[in-house]
């Protein structure tokens, strides 16, 4: 949150608004995280898709469209750009020649391992003003939150989103 968006002139029933607070301290927040990345040629959507590969083993395509949120069809250029990095292979799966199954390898664990370096870090930025159990606290309500509401919510577009 800049000064200038919750600056006094801003009437106080705007500035208590918590949906308002949340798409602020979102827009910072993603901001934050696309700057951090970006010093690594990455974007969101190429942690989501490593960090999935690497928790769950190898995965068709639509598997791991449903494991990360992301668009099978936006999947597809994240994947190819991912692929063209070396980061995951992609290879027919053995069972069903139709689909691909793709695994990370070696070289995408490596730059998985610098993106969550490059997380943590804007992790602590974000969050500099919260106590370590303030921290905790909000994590949890953040995530009741979303619980709550993600039963029918897109999946997740090219923009992260």
């Amino acid at each position: 949150m800049t000064p200038e968006e919750n600056a006094p002139h801003v009437p106080a029933r705007l500035r208590q608004l918590p949906s308002r607070l949340l798409a602020q301290a979102s827009t910072h927040a993603q901001r934050l995280v696309t700057e951090g990345l970006s010093g690594e040629d990455a974007r969101t959507w190429h942690y989501a898709t490593l960090v999935a590969l690497e928790e769950s083993g190898p995965a068709s395509q639509a598997t791991l469209s449903a494991r990360t949120g992301i668009h099978r069809s936006d999947l597809v250029a994240v994947i190819n750009e991912l692929a063209a990095r070396e980061l995951v292979e992609r290879a027919p799966d053995p069972e069903d020649r139709r689909r691909n199954v793709v695994t990370l390898t070696a070289r995408g664990r490596r730059h998985l391992r610098k993106l969550e370096q490059i997380l943590t870090a804007v992790q602590e930025e974000l969050l500099t003003p919260l106590s370590t159990q303030e921290r905790e606290q909000l994590t949890r309500l953040l995530g009741r939150i979303v619980d709550h509401h993600a039963h029918g919510s897109p999946v997740m577009g090219l923009d992260g989103r």
